[in-house]
């Protein structure tokens, strides 16, 4: 039986900044190797997002396509009503920042979709450069075993509340937050570790790379939830230029 896999790109007319729709054209090419039918499509800006989609991906933008997204994200809930169906949501940088509780842009706070339990503030400096991680495990990232790698570059302080937890442990970079973002905390918990966040059927993070060019992983373990596989059912793909690439990558 062929599997057939509808991708959503969501807003990469304003989210599209650091090359972060390549997340898309991973999925859909390492889907198609298998023998699967599979397509992305693009939901711009003034669509209304399908809720059917089998999986989506977010990427990064600025302040100003921030807030556009946002705005546009509430008042068309597909996204949000996918998420609640357990359809896979894979979020970068500013997708992370907008699908949490808020977030500061342009000087003041924006509302988000609250699919994560997050809040973001100014870091002090601004992330930039490599960033790795060890993947927690965390909610239907179980089967993650393989060290994390992207390139970081944003502003955002993300402090993750109960309800979500990190995609990775810090080993290199800053990942969500630094001292000073953390330093009023008194709830006992170093939040200065974490990277990303996971939560229900939505992983965000702020590696760039793409991410999941980076990540093969972590770009299956997206299309076995989406296909309702485990990872063990996939068929295995043997692309030794990744691996160079990834090992290339963890040295830098």
């Amino acid at each position: 039986m062929t599997i057939e896999l509808n991708i959503g790109l969501v807003l990469p007319d304003v989210l599209g900044t650091y090359g972060d729709d390549g997340n898309a054209l991973v999925l859909r090419q390492r889907a198609r190797m298998r023998g699967w039918r599979a397509e992305f499509h693009p939901i711009n800006l003034g669509e209304a997002i399908p809720e059917n989609m089998d999986l989506y991906t977010v990427g990064g933008g600025e302040d100003t396509a921030q807030i556009l997204a946002a705005e546009h994200l509430l008042k068309h809930t597909g996204l949000s009503r996918a998420a609640q169906a357990g359809r896979p949501i894979f979020a970068v940088c500013a997708g992370l920042q907008v699908l949490g509780e808020s977030f500061r842009a342009s000087g003041r706070v924006v509302d988000g979709l609250g699919l994560i339990d997050a809040t973001t503030t100014p870091l002090a400096n601004r992330a930039i450069g490599e960033v790795t991680s060890t993947p927690t495990g965390a909610g239907f990232t179980e089967g993650l075993t393989e060290p994390l790698t992207g390139f970081e570059n944003h502003l955002g302080a993300t402090i993750l509340g109960p309800s979500a937890q990190p995609l990775g442990t810090v080993t290199r970079g800053i990942g969500n937050s630094d001292e000073s973002a953390t330093a009023d905390l008194h709830d006992g918990k170093d939040q200065r570790r974490g990277e990303g966040a996971v939560q229900g059927s939505v992983i965000a993070t702020y590696m760039h790379g793409p991410c999941l060019a980076r990540n093969p992983q972590l770009a299956d373990l997206l299309l076995a939830k989406a296909t309702g596989q485990s990872m063990d059912e996939l068929e295995p793909l043997d692309l030794p230029a990744i691996g160079e690439l990834r090992a290339e990558r963890l040295k830098a």
